[in-house]
């Protein structure tokens, strides 16, 4: 039997498991992946979006520039267009700018992004070909392929896992620290950890196709989109521009009577969405029918094994947020485990997951359907006037168009599940008793209250401030004359590493009340302060995961002020 050897073996090679390993490779953490498909496999081709949290986590990993050269041509419109169908009548449209406007464009609703990077439109299957290529050439990054982990055991000091060889039709052992199950919504370590997925169980079905189609993009008389809605009262869906010139993905969004997918004809689907008619060819790449959900699992942990991505929640793919939670888990979950494993944190520290990302899922999960909910009911009332010519079509077009486009420039353009979500009852964050300031879907107000993600702002030097992080915890001085050897100091006694960070109050660019704060290596504020705080050995105490004592609570403060 072949035995491997690693820090923290990662189940599933998909866009998050990559990511996880990426991020443990960049703090030094030897990884192994575990993949059932061949390298080079393409994935299902689902998602479509990468949130602009997730390019400012492939702008910290140094592979930011690989992914924002992938997907559409540069200068392909990402727009969001809504019409009677894809070659029919334009309703509305939602600008979003091309990859070469991307960092310039000003004036619309997907523009200004508080961010360093902002969002992208990309494909699974453009995307998860160039993560795998970046984590491949990573010297702490083990990937195999066709190996199937299908058991783990887990002791005092880690876990080991029994896992087989595909092709070679071999068996392995994998001993590892730690154990991340980032494979998907069948999730085999999922099931292992004794995890079970609760919420809703269908919100809608869909029937998708990915077909081949050079002569759509002809047919065509507006101006090309990344993304086109069709509504009209005989068949609503939705097209997406894979490659920008000959593939296409569409999704026949069934209606809630239809509850077999063999019920609506595909192909008749298919041209009513398109408004094409017998004659126009197209051959189907792939085809696969699905159920939209909102599950989250009960636990993403049992000791030393975890769950991130599809394997611990599941949503309709509103707002593009499935897979870019899936990272978020990652990147929150990674810098913990490298804190344990490097030896600064305390192994308590990682009951913070848990407690950080369940609540923010269940949330987000919401959020997702409830929109899909107002979106069905928006294409059950779509009237047949909109298909008709003269001013009573014209009306009730831009009556449709109007409401299509307020109800959807949210999911589009959301920089509330962006910047806005906090964690809220983390033992690893030192609150005040203030609050962050609320957020919905597509709007947010930039907070240092901790818990929030630290505000981004230009730096003199052209960096913005998340790209001055460290790679733990950073303090962040916006008074000099402010004496911040006590945090220095008390850091260094508990071996945390700490960056120190100046900053000009008064050129940030934002009205920064305080002038400390500590920052996590994710980007969220875990202190803040005017002045270090009487006991700073308590405040990283706290931060690295030490556990409290003498019926100390997480809102206990005082020593932390």
């Amino acid at each position: 039997m072949k035995t491997i050897q690693t820090q923290v073996l990662i189940v599933g090679a998909g866009p998050v498991g990559l990511t996880a390993a990426m991020d443990l490779a960049s703090r030094g953490i030897d990884v192994v992946v575990a993949e059932i498909r061949r390298a080079g496999e393409p994935p299902n081709v689902k998602c479509n979006h990468v949130s602009a949290r997730s390019m400012e986590v492939f702008r910290r990993l140094g592979v930011v520039g690989q992914v924002r050269e992938g997907g559409l041509p540069a200068d392909f419109p990402n727009d969001c267009a809504y019409r009677t169908a894809v070659v029919g009548r334009e309703l509305t449209r939602i600008p979003i700018p091309s990859r070469n406007d991307r960092y310039t464009a000003t004036g619309g609703p997907d523009t200004d992004w508080p961010t360093p990077e902002p969002p992208h439109r990309i494909n699974q299957i453009y995307l998860e070909p160039i993560l795998f290529a970046c984590a491949q050439a990573r010297r702490e990054i083990r990937i195999l392929n066709r190996v199937q982990v299908d058991h783990f055991e887990q002791h005092d000091h880690g876990v080991i896992a029994r896992a087989r060889d595909l092709d070679a039709d071999q068996d392995i052992t994998i001993s590892a620290d730690y154990l991340i199950g980032c494979d998907g919504g069948r999730s085999a370590i999922r099931k292992l950890i004794g995890s079970r997925l609760s919420g809703t169980d269908v919100v809608q079905r869909v029937q998708s196709t990915y077909i081949h189609a050079p002569a759509l993009k002809d047919l065509i008389t507006q101006k090309p989109a990344w993304m086109t809605m069709s509504l009209n009262p005989r068949r609503c869906g939705t097209t997406v521009s894979i490659d920008g010139r000959d593939n296409w993905l569409i999704h026949n969004h069934l209606a809630a009577e239809e509850v077999e997918f063999d019920s609506v004809d595909r192909d008749w689907a298919l041209r009513t969405i398109l408004g094409v008619d017998d004659r126009f060819q197209y051959d189907i790449i792939s085809k696969e029918d699905w159920i939209g959900r909102r599950l989250v699992a009960d636990r993403f942990r049992d000791r030393r094994a975890f769950i991130c991505g599809d394997a611990a929640h599941l949503w309709i793919p509103y707002a593009g947020y499935g897979m870019n939670a899936g990272i978020a888990d990652a990147v929150d979950l990674c810098w913990m485990l490298a804190g344990v494993i490097n030896g600064w944190a305390h192994p308590a520290l990682l009951d913070a997951y848990e407690a950080e990302r369940q609540p923010i899922t269940e949330q987000v999960s919401h959020f997702a359907m409830n929109h899909a909910l107002a979106v069905m009911s928006q294409r059950r009332s779509v009237p047949a006037e909109v298909e008709i010519d003269g001013p009573v079509g014209d009306a009730a077009r831009s009556k449709v168009g109007k409401a299509a486009y307020d109800l959807n420039v949210q999911q589009y353009c959301c920089a509330g599940l962006n910047f806005g979500y906090y964690y809220d009852e983390s033992p690893a964050i030192a609150y005040d008793g203030e609050t962050p300031p609320p957020y919905g879907m597509g709007h947010f107000t930039a907070s240092t209250v901790p818990s929030a993600r630290a505000p981004h702002v230009w730096l003199p030097d052209g960096r913005s401030l998340l790209d001055a992080l460290g790679p733990a915890y950073t303090l962040v001085r916006f008074d000099r004359t402010v004496d911040a050897a006590p945090l220095v100091d008390a850091a260094a006694r508990q071996g945390v590493p700490l960056t120190l960070v100046d900053v000009d109050r008064g050129k940030a660019g934002y009205g920064f009340a305080e002038s400390l704060l500590v920052v996590r290596p994710d980007s969220h504020v875990a202190w803040r302060g005017m002045a270090a705080p009487p006991a700073p050995g308590a405040l990283f105490d706290r931060l690295r995961g030490v556990p409290e004592q003498h019926g100390a609570t997480r809102r206990d403060e005082a020593l932390l002020l």
